[in-house]
């Protein structure tokens, strides 16, 4: 059936979670209600990315890109925009930063979307996810016919190679000698795995595109499979998933139906099937032989290596594993050529990334671009730069297992290669912006408090050595810190590098010895000075009233939950640091300024 316009509206978690569900079901009520039911289809798709201005609903042929809808909006989308052609412009992307604001009609406008270069997440926000026919009218499943029929396992691989993908999971292994390695193992049996487990702190990247597109990564198992001659697939993904685990349900349900899964697919003499495996939420499962534990039914813990999964892993079978974001490029490889994705990005890392975008930033959100974009466009241009006029201090990239980059090399050009050489990693792709009022000394704290919690135990140097280093984070944080804690920090952390069993506990002290290479003053200034430059250490904190901007009105006595404060109503007031509990309600209470903190 042919509709006059189709309302596409963000089903991904964050804007479900902001009554994005009620939104799609309020919208079918009013074109009921209002008698055009008929006349338009509305659509719940994947995300759009632009999470910071969502719930988002976009009206086609028109292209409206209407951002922060509320529920209640759509009674006027449905009578003004379908009904009198004329768009609801209170509801259009607006520019906040410009003093007349001028009203961006097409997505393509936005600045959060000018550089981006959608590979990956091509379909998220353009189709609904729970229906395969509107993946296969956007070409999906197109490829398959060449990989099934005209390509043999050399000539699939050779064009992976060809195309530069490297994994995107982590350090970035060539994607094609993974398969290659797997191809040539002995083996009577061959696993295909998906890691869709995605435990760094930030991240969404994964989950989002199964959310918005899981058929792109059912087709990119498929090839796999048929490129070292597996006839079985498993993706591995987190219990905390439900819409994600849901909506990949579905499709490899209705990949099934249509004969692209299962026995003699689309009769060409090729089996190949796919099951699901929920992991229970261990960081150390993202790690690829503890997750191949996981799977197997045991508990999730690494294994030596050597040897590798692609030689023996499942079940002690050659497997292949990637993540979600490495087999989603596959398709576009095989239908675009390998040349296509190897023209984009640098010269040793091919294509786009996929970044989940937070922090200190005015749009937050899901972003993809070609590797070696800077930076600095990541943040001042795509992500809006940082809010209320504070200064880019640091980003962190790769999570837990990635490092600080500073605001000298605010210009880097991102890719594997280089990220590696100033001391952090590209990782799965979380990219966390930090403010000059960020303490390193406290972030790394808090990524190595979450690391401490998430170490699996089997090995001594990730289970104690993190631990020691927690500890004296906690010191120095904590106003008793010693000269001498920076060289046992350094010495521990290259220690658990060199000796801990696998690649989470060896990238563990990476927070810690990124920000005492470019921040090595503020670790001096909270163990020497008994001070926090970013005033973010209560333990180094105190609180003073000065006296020329006092006009002893007393609010901060009353709003001072320890009583720590003495003073009445015309008379001097003083701050017993002694009671102080550093909560700061009594400097956020002030009109006059007149509450400091030294």
């Amino acid at each position: 059936m042919a509709y006059k316009h189709y309302i596409l509206v963000c089903g991904g978690t964050a804007c479900e979670s902001n009554k994005g569900a009620e939104l799609f079901n309020r919208l079918n009520a009013e074109a009921e209600k209002q008698g055009v039911k008929d006349q338009v289809q509305i659509v719940k798709t994947g995300c759009f990315g632009f999470c910071e201005r969502g719930p988002i609903v976009k009206v086609l042929p028109e292209d409206s890109f209407y951002v922060s809808v509320k529920p209640e909006d759509a009674q006027e989308i449905i009578a003004e925009q379908i009904i009198k052609g004329r768009e609801v412009k209170r509801l259009l992307y607006s520019d906040d930063e410009t003093a007349v604001k001028k009203d961006i009609l097409a997505v393509e406008d936005i600045p959060f979307y000018q550089k981006q270069f959608r590979v990956v997440l091509r379909n998220c926000g353009a189709i609904n996810p729970e229906n395969i026919d509107e993946y296969i009218a956007r070409e999906g499943y197109a490829g398959l016919e060449r990989v099934l029929f005209e390509w043999n396992q050399e000539q699939l691989i050779e064009e992976v190679k060809k195309s530069g993908l490297r994994g995107r999971g982590g350090a970035g292994f060539p994607t094609w000698l993974k398969w290659d390695l797997a191809r040539k193992a002995v083996g009577d049996v061959k696993y295909v795995i998906c890691n869709a487990d995605e435990g760094d702190p930030g991240a969404y990247m994964d989950r989002s595109t199964i959310e918005g597109d899981p058929h792109s990564v059912i087709e990119g198992m498929i090839t796999a499979g048929k490129a070292i001659g597996s006839n079985q697939g498993y993706v591995y993904i987190r219990a905390e998933y439900p819409l994600a685990i849901e909506r990949l349900k579905i499709a490899i349900d209705q990949a099934r139906e249509y004969g692209l899964l299962g026995k003699n697919i689309l009769n060409s003499g090729f089996d190949f099937d796919i099951e699901i495996r929920l992991g229970a939420g261990a960081f150390v499962c993202g790690e690829e032989t503890a997750l191949l534990t996981s799977v197997e039914g045991a508990r999730g813990e690494p294994r030596p290596r050597p040897p590798y999964p692609a030689l023996k892993g499942l079940f002690g079978k050659p497997t292949v594993l990637n993540n979600v974001e490495t087999y989603a490029n596959i398709p576009q490889i095989i239908l675009n050529g390998a040349e296509w994705l190897s023209s984009i990005g640098t010269e040793r890392s091919k294509g786009t990334k996929v970044f989940a975008l937070g922090g200190k930033i005015k749009n937050t959100g899901l972003v993809e671009v070609p590797m070696g974009t800077t930076l600095r466009e990541i943040v001042e241009e795509i992500g809006g730069g940082i809010p209320n006029g504070k200064r880019f201090k640091a980003a962190q990239t790769g999570g837990p297992s990635g490092g600080c980059i500073p605001a000298k090399h605010f210009d880097i050009q991102i890719d594997y290669d280089n990220l590696t050489a100033i001391g952090s990693m590209m990782g799965s792709g979380g990219l966390i912006v930090m403010d000059e009022d960020n303490c390193m000394v406290d972030i790394a704290k808090y990524f190595l408090d979450f690391t401490v919690d998430e170490s699996c135990g089997k090995c001594t140097p990730c289970r104690v050595g993190t631990k020691r280093m927690y500890e004296i984070l906690e010191r120095i944080t904590n106003g008793n810190g010693k000269p001498e804690d920076i060289g046992k920090l350094e010495e521990l952390g290259y220690y658990i590098k060199e000796n801990a069993l696998c690649g989470l506990g060896q990238s563990a002290p990476n927070p810690v010895l990124s920000t005492l290479k470019y921040f090595k003053d503020e670790y001096e200034a909270h163990i020497n000075d008994k001070k926090c430059p970013a005033g973010q250490c209560k333990a180094l904190l105190n609180y003073e009233i000065l006296q020329d901007k006092c006009k002893r009105c007393s609010v901060c006595v009353r709003v001072c939950p320890t009583g720590a404060i003495e003073g009445t109503v015309k008379n001097p007031h003083y701050i017993h640091t002694e009671k102080c509990i550093k909560c700061g309600a009594c400097k956020e209470k002030c009109k006059f300024g007149a509450i400091v903190v030294r």
